[in-house]
């Protein structure tokens, strides 16, 4: 397969991240701040959590990509960087794993990882669109919540949520994950924006869920089984379908590619290329609006959802949210405790 010539993309000077952050991304991480009790969690963690002994486990145990490793992946990165005008490259390293994933941690200064599985199954044209995804996570500042939800799921299986509060902290896991699945639609975008092919980008989705045969595949049929998805069943189907996201850190690929689809049809991309988009330096002036949009955009999409199960429950939200603030600071020091018990059980500071 040719690769496309990097000066045949457009770039994009001092783009901001809300030209590619999902409305549901930017709603569901404003909702996620308001939720009573998270800043109290977000607090714990950033003092508990040591940047430095994140990276340290992955400069020691992966593959840090410059021009004499991986030189392939350097030069995408590089393009990328250029693309999306970041202020700054981030490292980036290639980890063994057959799971094909790949991912951006990190407190104060983001990186990206990518496992050899990922590396294997995608071409070169795939990987830009790969690193262009990533990169868009580490300039929305999505890193610091995924690495809230990888170090609380990682003391979920070490110690178990059981102590008082420990329901409300279960909202808070489960509240992080919904917002991560919806920034998973934004790191989408930033990927196409990189990329700058719509048939790269949904061809990432497609090996995403069936494998390498793209032989076998066929991207019409692909979307066909997100509009059978979305428009079918009934309640209980509806009830199936959030039991399925459970703990699910991604949204499914085939609904991936329609939403990166819609984006396109709708025009939001092809204004992005045409040199309308916002810029950083209007961030400040115009974030409180920006997020006032985007969540009328998502509710209105809640209020006309033609799914059974969304129409049973879109009047009972209020007492459920409400329900879960009042135990929410609880389940902070609860977080605090086991963080505490955690350090012990490794030994203690060093």
């Amino acid at each position: 397969m040719e690769h496309t010539p990097a000066t045949a993309r457009t770039v994009f000077p001092d783009i901001s991240s809300r030209a590619w952050e999902h409305p549901a991304d930017r709603t569901a991480l404003t909702a996620l701040r308001h939720l009573k009790g998270f800043d109290q969690v977000l607090k714990v963690l950033s003092g508990a959590l040591r940047e430095r002994q994140h990276r340290l486990l992955y400069l020691a145990s992966a593959a840090r990509v410059g021009p004499r490793q991986f030189a392939d992946l350097d030069a995408l990165l590089d393009e990328c960087v250029q693309v999306l005008d970041a202020p700054a490259k981030p490292e980036l390293f290639v980890t063994q794993s057959p799971l094909a994933n790949a991912y951006t941690i990190g407190m104060d200064t983001p990186f990206i990882v990518i496992t050899s599985g990922l590396y294997d199954l995608m071409s070169h044209d795939e990987m830009r669109f790969v690193i262009g995804h990533e990169l868009g996570h580490a300039l929305s500042g999505h890193a610091v919540y995924r690495t809230m939800v990888m170090h609380l799921m990682r003391l979920a299986s070490s110690f178990g949520f059981i102590p008082i509060g420990g329901w409300a902290l279960r909202a808070i896991v489960a509240a992080l994950l919904e917002w991560q699945r919806k920034s998973e639609l934004s790191g989408d975008r930033a990927g196409l924006l990189c990329a700058q092919d719509v048939d790269v980008a949904i061809r990432v989705e497609l090996k995403l869920a069936g494998g390498g045969h793209l032989d076998k595949l066929d991207s019409q049929a692909f979307l066909a089984q997100a509009q059978e998805y979305e428009r079918t069943g009934d309640m209980r189907d509806g009830l199936l379908k959030l039991l399925n996201l459970e703990l699910q850190t991604h949204p499914f690929s085939v609904l991936r590619a329609a939403a990166l689809t819609a984006w396109v049809d709708t025009g939001g991309y092809g204004a992005v290329l045409a040199g309308d988009y916002p810029r950083r330096s209007d961030d400040t002036s115009g974030w409180v609006d920006d997020v006032t949009e985007t969540a009328r955009h998502y509710k209105d999409g809640f209020d006309q959802s033609d799914d059974p199960l969304i129409r049973g429950i879109r009047d009972g939200l209020g007492g459920i949210a409400d329900g879960v603030g009042q135990a929410a600071t609880t389940a902070a020091d609860a977080v605090g405790r086991r963080i505490s018990q955690w350090r012990q059980h490794r030994g203690g500071d060093r």
